[in-house]
């Protein structure tokens, strides 16, 4: 990213810029090579001295996007210019390895160190979501289905189930990130060139960069970048759903929440009297970008043979901008929720829009009257009037029947449970 990018630090945060960054990259697969050389240096492969040359080298990586133009990988250039840093220790650089182990494995590192600050962000929201829910566990709203009012719920009940969605996502994220593997298998996956030292280097190898030894080489079996690109989508996804709700709540005809709002923050351009939510238009713009990355690496996992054609060169960009897209959309849902307003008064005021018709189930399950809201609404008439006036309640029966308080359900236990996710 250059200073003059009009558009990155938009959508995502600097520790995640860095982290998926070119120069990230270049680091991890500098560090798989020299994790590679002290494997085998541990296990009699090659000399110690060579080991500690090639993890002391500094080469000079200027230019190696274009240089990996010819090869069509950086790893090819990269290994090239570290040979040329490493004096006698040249012919063991890269010992045993094929471009596809460095990039693997680096893919790896790079996910594992970029989903620290993901993972913070997604923490952040679940910490809002949870405060939300406790501060409003009794706040009472309509609750919609299809857009349409349903029956009444609370603030409270809606934030523990953005709670629910983003905790669940951020544990399957966790559970990913402790499980990445390393790769090593060689020119074709049987590491024959290392011969029956291969498994033992790959386990120390594995350890070295704190990865996972697999049980084999995964050249041609994409699972673990599926996997991890399906994750980080389902995770912006689940951002991506509370941001759309505070999106409909913001609603100038909703108004039922809404965005911290000045020094310049969700104005526009044109129309001074907007306050946009633009902590969760971000969101939703961030979570966009990471399922169409995410989608790039679940449509790698068919290669050919045992080294796809393009099909894995597909994926180093894609799982960058997942990575920066799941933890962007996180870092701006936080920046919206953690200065959300909400209107209890505007909300019990939409909930009363309709004159009690929806809270018809419960007049039907007090009353074994299921016409009652329909007559209402033929005839333009309160509810209240045709429970008093063709039903014959009374008005305590009536204030009990229509009083959406008293018909909660479980909202309460649910929300208990969502605050043990947290």
């Amino acid at each position: 990213m250059t200073s003059s990018d009009p558009f990155t630090p938009i959508f995502v945060p600097e520790a995640v810029q860095d982290a998926v960054s070119g120069e990230a990259w270049l680091r991890a697969m500098l560090d798989v090579e020299a994790a590679l050389a002290a494997a085998e240096a541990a296990e009699g492969v090659i000399p110690a001295e060579a080991a500690g040359a090639i993890a002391a080298a500094a080469p000079d990586l200027d230019g190696i996007g274009v240089a990996a133009r010819g090869a069509g990988n950086p790893v090819v250039p990269l290994v090239r210019a570290l040979r040329e840093s490493t004096g006698d220790a040249a012919r063991w650089v890269h010992f045993g390895a094929t471009s596809q182990d460095v990039l693997d494995s680096a893919a790896m590192l790079v996910a594992r160190r970029a989903l620290g600050p993901v993972l913070a962000e997604l923490d952040a929201v679940v910490g809002d979501c949870a405060r939300l829910a406790r501060a409003h566990r009794g706040t009472l709203m309509a609750g919609r289905t299809l857009l349409q009012q349903a029956l009444p719920v609370t603030f409270g009940l809606k934030a523990a189930g953005w709670l629910a969605g983003v905790a669940g996502a951020r544990a399957r994220l966790r559970e990913l990130r402790g499980a990445l593997p390393a790769q090593l298998g060689g020119a074709a996956g049987t590491l024959a060139s290392l011969g029956d030292r291969g498994p033992a280097v790959t386990q120390r190898f594995a350890a070295e960069l704190e990865l996972v030894a697999p049980a084999l080489p995964w050249h041609g079996d994409r699972r673990p970048v599926a996997e991890l690109g399906a994750a980080l989508a389902i995770a912006a996804g689940a951002v991506e759903k509370v941001a759309l709700d505070v999106v409909l709540l913001a609603q100038t005809e909703v108004g039922e929440a809404a965005e911290a709002s000045g020094d310049g923050r969700g104005g526009s351009s044109a129309m001074p009297q907007k306050r946009n939510p633009v902590g969760a238009v971000r969101a939703r713009a961030s979570a966009r970008s990471a399922r169409a990355a995410a989608g790039v690496l679940l449509e790698a996992m068919a290669g050919e043979h045992e080294r796809a054609a393009g099909a894995w060169h597909s994926e180093w960009r894609a799982l960058s901008e997942a990575l920066a897209g799941a933890g962007g959309a996180a870092w701006a849902l936080h920046e919206g929720l953690s200065g959300l307003t909400v209107d209890p008064e505007r909300m019990r005021a939409n909930l009363d829009l309709t004159g009690g018709a929806l809270l018809a189930e419960h007049v039907a399950l007090l009353t074994g009257e299921r016409d009652a809201v329909e007559r209402a609404l033929r005839a333009g008439r309160p509810l209240a009037d045709v429970l008093r006036d063709d039903l014959g309640l009374g008005e305590e029966e009536i204030a009990q029947a229509l009083d959406p308080a008293r018909y909660l359900g479980a909202a309460d236990a649910f929300i208990d449970r969502a605050l043990e996710l947290a």
